[in-house]
């Protein structure tokens, strides 16, 4: 009996910002879903504006499972994780440890596929950047609901964000961003 799916569906337990006071908890589910349709998004304004023709479904897809091995690992805060670079290198290993395990089980003539699917060194800047992107998008939600704990997050990772000098993230922040700050009332449809 192969558990992979099962496994991948647990997703779901794994809540995110362990350290930060949430108005609006998110999971591990929610922000993958997110990361892949951010990805997905800067892909084709990618190649719709800067003349690229990559494929975004396929960047999607590896957005999906970007953060997979968490399953096993759980979400490790960000200042842990950055702590040092000791603790960073170690732990990107039990990540791929983690996605190893996973993988293994699948049927193996799955397994391929699947390998390709959480291979970081052949994963396009877009899932790192959609990945920033989604945090960026879950402070300033927090910030909309008086959540004052992710002010100080807010402003590094916006930091971090203009540090990639990307056209793309630059192109979403300036058409899409501002929106996450509405209310429903406010959105126009």
């Amino acid at each position: 009996m192969e558990s992979f799916f099962a496994f991948i569906n647990r997703m779901k337990y794994i809540n995110r910002w362990g350290l930060m006071r949430n108005t609006e908890r998110e999971n591990l589910t929610e922000h993958s879903y997110m990361v892949a349709v951010v990805a997905h998004a800067l892909t084709l304004i990618s190649n719709n504006y800067f003349g690229n023709n990559l494929n975004a479904d396929k960047i999607a897809v590896k957005a999906l499972f970007h953060d997979a091995g968490e399953i096993m690992t759980g979400d490790l805060p960000t200042p842990i994780k950055y702590l040092n670079n000791e603790i960073t290198t170690d732990y990107k290993k039990i990540e791929e440890l983690a996605k190893l395990r996973l993988i293994g089980l699948l049927p193996k003539k799955m397994q391929a596929d699947y390998t390709d699917v959480f291979d970081e060194t052949n994963c396009h800047n877009f899932v790192k950047y959609a990945d920033k992107l989604c945090a960026y998008l879950k402070c300033t939600e927090e910030l909309k609901f008086g959540n004052s704990e992710f002010k100080n997050a807010k402003e590094s990772i916006f930091n971090q964000l203009t540090a990639y000098k990307s056209p793309e993230v630059n192109f979403f922040l300036e058409h899409f961003a501002a929106a996450f700050d509405l209310t429903l009332d406010e959105l126009k449809l």
